[in-house]
């Protein structure tokens, strides 16, 4: 079985998406995530970019990482500059890593136009630089930045930037599509080309600005390429890098490369949800293998096929990276969808349980719900309807008060009156708006009781307003998505009034948790 070797720079690329700046605590954990999947290479900044770059490299060594060697990034020497006295080359030494990857201009263009050299001095630096390293002890890679532009436009001048990055001691020579445009059938061509003129180990890089850096990282697989660049969940600038989590799993399940190690596929799922989360990101449902889309089931003869062979709809098991079925409810759902969903529950149940299910369900959409994205509201409605159910707290009542005072923002309060065990408890807190406030108030009643509720925070929330043509008096329905250590959840209320179908989501996700893990017990 063929070795693909992992070259993860999440931390690097993928910090330039917009939207990201992770901070050197981020991306000391992302490392310790990074190196439990299994990748082999962690690409930590450019040393000379900012201070937080140049203390990652000085705090990662504290880490005990099992697997992962970290690689510092950097460019060929300046073209005024000795190799030895260069600040960057200096910045990368210091960085003190075991690797450093050297990215170095193999289009003809951009090293005239933007390097502003001849060509031959643009060699020059490639070779001083990486010779250098060499001779300092890193195994040193070099990232051609531009390649596959650069060869459409001078192949003779590409190949010959190559061909002096492995003379010069080039351990791994990196094919970059670093505008992201190339078509897989371009990809396969020309590295085959390059497989024929250069040795040793190749690699590839590529950015999805045609939405297609997995395929055409697949395509430079296929014609020999070993070492693999991307990011977790494709996060990069412009339309992002190539994205491990769908990369990873192809390579190994499709193609059977051998990635990662043993078992360690598996935790991708969660790697991918994890980097999101620091991220402050929300999660692309339909993600391929790891969204929480990706092996969801919503039509009943879909859902009935599934139940029979699980292969009628899905290519691979979800387990396989870690990811799970889902069985979405809906007023399109037969009994075959309530009878998969009822049990993964664990419930027993009976046709007549079945069909009792599915009425209340269509009643319910009837209204406004929709179950098929708050899972969790609606495992509520089943095990209420099943007798596997009993309240956690009694509301006694709760009010909001938004007070406007002149030049001012508007000041939110909220106050919750509850009964646990007999125990009456009353809470108040102020809030970012009228929800905010009511969801702190809330969980702040509650945590006296269920301490485990400080590990939970709600992530998402949305509004949509079901017949809109009532106007002010139109029922709204909605969605709030919650998260813990370890899941993510989704519940749904419907009123004609904001605040009380909020209250509603905000209850149903609470009950959700406790009764998990009133379960587990």
């Amino acid at each position: 079985m063929n070795t693909i070797f992992i070259y993860d720079t999440t931390l690097r690329d993928g910090s330039q998406s917009e939207g990201i700046s992770f901070s050197l605590q981020d991306k000391l954990s992302i490392t310790v995530k990074l190196d439990d999947l299994g990748v082999d290479y962690i690409e930590g900044g450019y040393p000379l970019a900012n201070p937080k770059d140049e203390s990652y490299f000085k705090e990662v060594k504290s880490l005990k990482l099992h697997h992962a060697k970290i690689a510092a990034f950097g460019s060929t020497r300046r073209p005024d500059k000795r190799v030895e006295d260069d600040r960057n080359v200096k910045a990368l030494l210091q960085a003190d890593t075991p690797t450093v990857t050297i990215v170095g201009k193999s289009w003809d263009f951009q090293v005239a136009d933007v390097l502003k050299v001849s060509l031959d001095e643009n060699l020059r630096m490639i070779a001083d630089t990486l010779s250098y390293l060499k001779s300092r002890g890193r195994e040193v890679f070099f990232d051609a930045e531009h390649f596959f532009d650069g060869y459409k436009r001078n192949r003779e001048y590409a190949l010959q930037v190559l061909q002096i990055a492995q003379s010069s001691g080039a351990d791994v020579i990196v094919l970059c599509d670093t505008n992201g445009g190339s078509l897989p059938a371009e990809i396969a061509e020309i590295v085959g080309d390059v497989r024929q003129k250069v040795n040793g180990m190749l690699g590839i890089h590529v950015h999805n600005d045609g939405d297609l850096a997995v395929a055409n990282t697949l395509a430079a697989v296929d014609q020999g390429v070993q070492q693999v660049q991307g990011t977790i969940n494709g996060f990069g600038e412009r339309c992002g890098n190539g994205d491990l989590c769908t990369i990873i799993p192809n390579l190994v399940l499709k193609k059977g490369y051998q990635c990662l190690g043993e078992g360690k596929l598996q935790k991708i799922t969660e790697v991918s949800r994890y980097i999101y989360e620091i991220a402050n990101l929300l999660l692309r449902p339909n993600q391929p293998f790891v969204g929480s889309s990706a092996f969801a089931h919503k039509g009943g003869l879909h859902v009935n096929a599934i139940q029979k062979n699980r292969g009628t709809y899905e290519h691979i098991s979800p387990e396989s990276v870690g990811n799970e079925r889902k069985i979405l409810i809906s007023e399109l759902s037969g009994s075959s969808t309530i009878l998969a969903k009822v049990e993964k529950f664990n419930l027993t149940h009976d046709g007549e349980f079945m069909r009792s299910v599915l009425e209340e369900v269509q009643n319910l959409e009837n209204e406004g719900y929709q179950f098929e994205s708050a899972e969790a509201s609606f495992e509520l409605l089943v095990k209420k309807k099943i007798g596997r159910y009993r309240p956690f707290f009694d509301l006694q009542g709760f009010r909001v008060i938004v007070e406007k005072r002149d030049h001012g923002l508007p000041i939110t309060e909220a106050t919750v009156k509850i009964k646990v065990d007999g125990v009456q408890e009353l809470s108040a807190s102020e809030g970012e708006g009228p929800v905010n406030a009511l969801d702190s108030a809330l969980r702040r009643g509650l945590e006296r009781f269920y301490p485990s509720l400080k590990g939970m925070k709600l992530v998402d929330y949305k509004v949509r307003v079901i017949n809109p043509r009532k106007g002010t008096a139109a029922k709204v329905r909605v969605i709030i998505e919650s998260q813990d250590e370890k899941n993510i959840w989704n519940t749904v209320g419907v009123s004609e009034n904001l605040i009380d179908a909020s209250w509603h989501a905000l209850v149903d996700s609470i009950e959700y948790k406790l009764l998990k893990e009133r379960e587990v017990v």
